[in-house]
């Protein structure tokens, strides 16, 4: 009768063959073979997961991060006003995984938000997690949101008509972050409460995700803005990180420079003119009387000096216009000029 091999058995020959599997490489160097053979000492060797390429640059997801944490600074601005309290939105996390991984990581019921943008083919997912989205509406509603109780359910239509008050404030601040990468209009397509019922892309197609933790009063909870990478792909290149900065820098100092000097622009200064200088006594100023001359070290012919706010600024020479005194701007006041 044959004999047969019982789990310990084939356990110690599958050890067995994988000692002698293991020993050529322990005992040699393992070597990178190419065009330029070398050690694998030398260099960093990685492992791929073919699951999961990485489809975005770090510079490009630098750039994502920072352009939404200006998305968060104007929405919790603009949340704080809505909601008459302290709002604060930050970035939580900035990653690249797939679709079915987002979806899983995603609470059964939310809010969940399909979004579309005039400029890009495709949509975009925002999710708002229910553990700030029934706080906001208890807020809306005048309660205090102090002994709230989170219910596991999809929202009422009434609640879904609320809650689009703090979406279209979200869709307001995410085009003007995106206004520096490319102009856009976003609007709300479609609203669910399984997340796996809205499959926008296959499962392993490669998704950026922003992660965002809103905190209200002793509330706090998540969003999640979930960018395809076949959405965002027209405009990788604007987001590298050179370009992108730059482009934000020299607009931020067109638009500084603009509204400075329409701001200057109105404003109203005090304009004097001195004639001429001198000193003297109390004793004389006392004494002083109608008639009475007060000399001075100026020469009649030499220009007066303008002053802006107290600042002398320029030297002018004295004259009449149309019936009025008026003086003329001879040159700005130098180093050099003792005025």
């Amino acid at each position: 009768m044959t004999n047969l091999l019982d789990q310990s058995d084939i356990d110690a020959l599958l050890a067995e063959t994988g000692q002698q599997q293991a020993a050529p490489t322990e005992e040699g160097a393992t070597r990178i073979l190419g065009r330029n053979p070398r050690e694998a000492s030398s260099s960093e060797v990685r492992d791929y997961d073919f699951k999961r390429p990485e489809r975005v640059s770090k510079d490009q997801m630098r750039a994502l991060e920072t352009l939404h944490e200006g998305f968060a600074r104007n929405f919790g601005a603009a949340l704080s006003g809505f909601l008459r309290t302290i709002v604060e939105v930050r970035v939580a996390t900035c990653d690249q995984m797939t679709f079915s991984e987002f979806v899983s990581g995603l609470p059964n019921p939310t809010s969940f938000n399909l979004l579309q943008a005039s400029t890009l083919d495709g949509h975009m997912c925002l999710e708002v997690s229910p553990l700030i989205v029934y706080p906001i509406i208890d807020r809306l509603l005048g309660g205090s949101s102090l002994d709230l109780f989170v219910p596991q359910r999809p929202m009422t239509t009434i609640e879904q008509r609320l809650i689009s008050n703090v979406t279209r404030r979200a869709l307001s601040a995410l085009q003007e972050a995106w206004s520096s990468v490319r102009a856009m209009e976003m609007a709300v397509v479609a609203t669910e409460s399984n997340p796996q019922l809205a499959q926008i892309v296959p499962p392993n197609e490669v998704v950026v995700v922003i992660g965002f933790e809103i905190t209200m009063s002793s509330r706090s909870g998540t969003m999640n803005l979930c960018i395809p990478y076949n959405v965002i792909e027209p405009v990788m290149e604007l987001l590298s990180a050179q370009s992108w900065f730059s482009a934000a820098k020299s607009q931020r100092s067109i638009e500084s420079e603009r509204r400075i000097g329409s701001t200057l622009g109105r404003a109203a200064t005090e304009v004097t003119t001195i004639v001429a200088e001198t000193t003297m006594s109390v004793r004389d100023l006392l004494e002083m009387r109608p008639g009475d001359l007060i000399v001075t070290d100026k020469r009649s012919g030499e220009p007066m000096v303008v002053c802006i706010e107290g600042q002398k600024l320029f030297l002018a020479s004295a004259g009449q216009h149309r019936g009025q005194r008026a003086i003329r701007i001879v040159r700005p006041v130098r180093t050099s000029d003792r005025v």
